[in-house]
């Protein structure tokens, strides 16, 4: 099969071609219909996190259908399509696991990290880490909804009942979770890079109350604060912009170190905490609220060969919504 490979961190993504891989006991086999490109693969392929394996096929938010099952598969079937997020596997035994946090299980194994991932024609997975696509998602807007769509909501969750939500960094996560926030009933800030005058109008045409750069403070004091993007300055900007009580969530599995900061802006009881991967339940409650909404997720396309492009964009902040990766470009 075709796919791009990473031999060493640090370096470019490889066209080539490998053996089609074959499922184990508890693992389905997909042909890759799509696979939405994470700024995690780019931390992945910067080397910006620990090494895991090489080489590695990366992709995370893979959309595809199942072609064989192993013989201890009773979740899905030949011709069911499925969608495969980041987390790709825990042990079910740890004391994380047991108390309902197996997104901090210390054996997990993450799809596009540790296993090959979806930026190759096929892949296997885990079937108790894949999930059913809701139907009336097309292949290529459902790929965004695995890990922006999964992680966003779970950030969400975090910011608890805040009324007045800033998001900062306008991209894929933010794009989709803007329109369940909207949804809920809260008033979204949207904070962009300083003169992106594109990304804020885009945030506004979902539903953000106010559109805005970065570098400034919202009209209004928030509740609460997702940052998107990986800039530790924006952690001190968000618990400016605050309220007493407020929320800062960051929602990155990397980010820049975050700059000393006044103890002034933290008193108040206010709370700054990360996001760690996802659970199957965050799975699971988002891909049946998604439809309810309805979330829309807006993508570029980019095929197979062209997935370093797709990381060159995402890193330079030129997509609007979400980069997809298309092996089969006749996909819809």
């Amino acid at each position: 099969m075709r796919a791009m490979i990473l031999d060493a961190p640090g370096g470019r993504l490889r066209a080539g071609e490998v053996p089609v891989p074959k499922p184990g006991p508890e693992q389905v086999l997909l042909r890759v219909r799509a696979c939405g490109v994470c700024r995690t693969d780019l931390h992945i392929v910067d080397g910006e996190l620990p090494e895991h394996r090489s080489p590695l096929i990366p992709g995370h938010q893979i959309v595809g259908i199942v072609e064989a099952a192993g013989e201890r598969v009773d979740r899905f079937a030949a011709g069911d399509r499925v969608g495969v997020p980041w987390l790709g596997w825990t042990d079910d035994a740890c004391r994380y696991c047991e108390s309902g946090r197996e997104n901090l299980c210390d054996n997990a194994r993450f799809t596009g990290y540790d296993l090959d991932g979806g930026y190759a024609e096929y892949a296997v997975a885990d079937h108790r880490f894949c999930f059913p696509i809701p139907e009336g998602y097309p292949d290529l807007q459902a790929a965004p909804l695995l890990c922006a769509g999964l992680i966003g909501y779970r950030s969400l969750r975090m910011a608890g009942d805040a009324e007045r939500l800033g998001l900062y960094g306008f991209g894929a996560a933010a794009h989709i979770i803007a329109q369940v926030a909207v949804h809920q009933g809260r008033e979204v800030f949207a904070f962009t890079s300083p003169g992106d005058t594109e990304a804020q109008r885009f945030a506004k045409e979902l539903g953000a109350a106010w559109a805005g750069g970065s570098d400034g403070p919202p009209p209004e004091e928030l509740d609460a604060a997702i940052i998107f993007a990986p800039v530790g300055a924006l952690v001190p900007a968000a618990l400016r912009a605050v309220a007493k009580g407020g929320v800062v969530v960051c929602a990155g599995i990397h980010m820049s170190d975050i700059p000393a900061f006044p103890y002034g802006i933290l008193w108040g009881e206010r709370v700054v905490r990360s996001v760690a991967n996802l659970t199957r339940r965050d799975g699971e409650e988002f891909l049946a609220l998604a439809p309810e909404v309805p979330v829309r997720t807006e993508v570029v396309t980019f095929p197979l060969e062209r997935a370093n492009e797709a990381l060159v964009t995402l890193r330079r902040g030129e997509v609007r919504g979400a980069a997809v990766v298309v092996p089969d470009q006749a996909v819809s």
